[in-house]
């Protein structure tokens, strides 16, 4: 197992779609978002459209996760639900 790198649960609600997902500790969530936005327009086809306003939430708390903090310095762990709104 890759220690730089935890496994999450991502639900889109735009598109009713949940993924399980491994992103790297070690990056800011605004480029985690990025990335994660990127790859669903490759994955649906254009159908989903990135945002400048969207911000991952977890799932359990409704939380905004902060877009400039790591992602090791968030709450967020293996097996964490997140979702991107």
């Amino acid at each position: 197992m890759n220690s730089n790198k935890i496994l999450i649960e991502l639900y889109i609600p735009l598109i009713e779609k949940n993924y399980d997902l491994y992103i790297p500790i070690n990056k800011k969530v605004g480029t985690v978002k990025k990335l994660i936005e990127e790859g669903l327009v490759e994955l649906t086809d254009d159908a989903y459209r990135v945002k400048e306003d969207t911000n991952l939430y977890s799932k359990e708390n409704g939380q905004i996760y902060d877009v400039n903090q790591t992602v090791r310095d968030t709450d967020l762990k293996n097996g964490s639900k997140v979702i991107l709104i």
